[in-house]
């Protein structure tokens, strides 16, 4: 997988001039992205704050795990029912 070349709070960053008024043109020149890069960033982290991301990377980290934990118990689960339909 292709690493980011820019972090989250880089990419926070950069919207935040965004929000400020600085024009597309610009901002794509100084970061050296093109608009399209500024307008997916912006769609996904548009009105974040770097608190905002850390708390949304924390949570998506709880759900993986969580999803994780799931799949190791599904197994489980269904062999238990399978037993307890045959000695039915």
């Amino acid at each position: 997988m292709r690493k980011a070349r820019f972090t989250e709070e880089q990419i926070v960053g950069v919207l935040q001039e965004y929000a400020a008024g600085a024009k597309v043109s610009e901002l794509c020149r100084k970061y050296v992205m093109s608009d399209a890069t500024l307008y997916k960033c912006k769609a996904r982290y548009g009105g974040m704050t770097v608190s905002d991301l850390r708390r949304l990377k924390d949570l998506e980290a709880e759900n993986a795990e969580l999803r994780r934990l799931l799949a190791d118990a599904m197994p489980d689960n269904a062999g238990l029912k399978g037993l307890l339909a045959e000695n039915s």
